[in-house]
Protein backbone atom coordinates (compact mmCIF):
# COMPACT_ATOMS: atom_id res chain seq x y z
CA UNK A 1 0.00 0.00 0.00
CA UNK A 2 1.29 3.47 -0.82
CA UNK A 3 1.87 6.13 1.79
CA UNK A 4 0.38 9.64 2.07
CA UNK A 5 3.17 11.05 -0.12
CA UNK A 6 1.99 8.84 -2.99
CA UNK A 7 -1.69 9.64 -2.35
CA UNK A 8 -1.63 13.44 -2.24
CA UNK A 9 -0.25 16.20 -4.43
CA UNK A 10 -0.61 19.96 -4.50
CA UNK A 11 0.18 22.52 -7.17
CA UNK A 12 -1.29 25.68 -8.68
CA UNK A 13 -3.72 26.10 -5.78
CA UNK A 14 -5.23 22.64 -6.30
CA UNK A 15 -4.89 19.82 -3.77
CA UNK A 16 -5.41 16.28 -5.05
CA UNK A 17 -6.04 13.26 -2.88
CA UNK A 18 -6.37 9.62 -3.90
CA UNK A 19 -8.32 7.06 -1.90
CA UNK A 20 -9.64 3.54 -2.34
CA UNK A 21 -13.04 2.55 -0.97
CA UNK A 22 -14.53 -0.94 -0.89
CA UNK A 23 -15.75 -0.50 -4.47
CA UNK A 24 -13.82 2.37 -6.09
CA UNK A 25 -10.57 4.18 -6.64
CA UNK A 26 -11.23 7.91 -6.21
CA UNK A 27 -9.13 10.94 -7.13
CA UNK A 28 -10.54 14.16 -5.70
CA UNK A 29 -9.41 17.69 -6.47
CA UNK A 30 -10.06 20.70 -4.22
CA UNK A 31 -9.19 24.32 -4.93
CA UNK A 32 -7.31 25.80 -1.98
CA UNK A 33 -7.17 29.39 -0.76
CA UNK A 34 -4.07 29.78 -2.97
CA UNK A 35 -5.98 29.00 -6.17
CA UNK A 36 -5.53 31.80 -8.67
CA UNK A 37 -8.36 30.89 -11.02
CA UNK A 38 -10.60 28.42 -9.17
CA UNK A 39 -12.92 29.42 -6.35
CA UNK A 40 -11.50 28.08 -3.05
CA UNK A 41 -13.39 25.00 -1.88
CA UNK A 42 -14.54 24.01 -5.38
CA UNK A 43 -14.17 20.26 -5.93
CA UNK A 44 -14.17 17.67 -8.69
CA UNK A 45 -13.58 13.93 -8.57
CA UNK A 46 -12.71 11.06 -10.87
CA UNK A 47 -13.70 7.52 -9.85
CA UNK A 48 -13.06 4.06 -11.26
CA UNK A 49 -13.96 0.59 -10.00
CA UNK A 50 -11.43 -1.17 -7.75
CA UNK A 51 -10.43 -3.57 -10.50
CA UNK A 52 -9.30 -0.59 -12.58
CA UNK A 53 -10.79 -1.57 -15.92
CA UNK A 54 -14.11 0.30 -16.08
CA UNK A 55 -14.79 3.73 -17.50
CA UNK A 56 -13.84 6.75 -15.39
CA UNK A 57 -16.70 8.65 -13.77
CA UNK A 58 -16.44 12.42 -13.27
CA UNK A 59 -18.36 13.87 -10.34
CA UNK A 60 -18.58 17.27 -8.64
CA UNK A 61 -17.49 15.61 -5.36
CA UNK A 62 -16.10 12.20 -4.39
CA UNK A 63 -19.55 10.93 -3.41
CA UNK A 64 -21.59 13.11 -5.77
CA UNK A 65 -23.72 12.08 -8.71
CA UNK A 66 -21.93 11.05 -11.88
CA UNK A 67 -21.78 13.78 -14.51
CA UNK A 68 -20.05 11.91 -17.35
CA UNK A 69 -18.03 8.76 -18.14
CA UNK A 70 -14.79 8.57 -20.09
CA UNK A 71 -12.49 5.83 -21.34
CA UNK A 72 -9.37 7.98 -21.13
CA UNK A 73 -7.80 9.57 -18.07
CA UNK A 74 -6.87 12.70 -20.07
CA UNK A 75 -10.50 13.32 -21.00
CA UNK A 76 -11.64 12.80 -17.41
CA UNK A 77 -8.92 15.19 -16.18
CA UNK A 78 -10.03 17.77 -18.73
CA UNK A 79 -13.63 17.60 -17.45
CA UNK A 80 -12.50 17.80 -13.80
CA UNK A 81 -10.36 20.85 -14.65
CA UNK A 82 -13.36 22.45 -16.34
CA UNK A 83 -15.43 21.97 -13.18
CA UNK A 84 -12.68 23.70 -11.19
CA UNK A 85 -12.21 26.48 -13.73
CA UNK A 86 -8.54 25.67 -14.39
CA UNK A 87 -6.45 24.13 -17.14
CA UNK A 88 -6.02 20.35 -17.18
CA UNK A 89 -2.27 20.97 -16.89
CA UNK A 90 -2.84 22.74 -13.55
CA UNK A 91 -4.14 19.55 -11.92
CA UNK A 92 -1.60 17.66 -9.80
CA UNK A 93 -1.92 13.87 -9.94
CA UNK A 94 -0.61 11.81 -7.00
CA UNK A 95 1.65 8.89 -7.92
CA UNK A 96 -0.90 6.33 -6.69
CA UNK A 97 -3.49 7.65 -9.19
CA UNK A 98 -1.31 7.90 -12.29
CA UNK A 99 -2.61 4.60 -13.69
CA UNK A 100 -6.32 5.46 -13.57
CA UNK A 101 -8.03 4.65 -16.84
CA UNK A 102 -5.39 2.20 -17.99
Amino acid sequence: MSDDYDRTAEANGIRASYDETETERVLEFRATDDAATARPGTTAAIAQNREGYAMLKVRPTADGDELERYYGFDMALDHAAELLGVSQHDLPVPAAAEDLGM
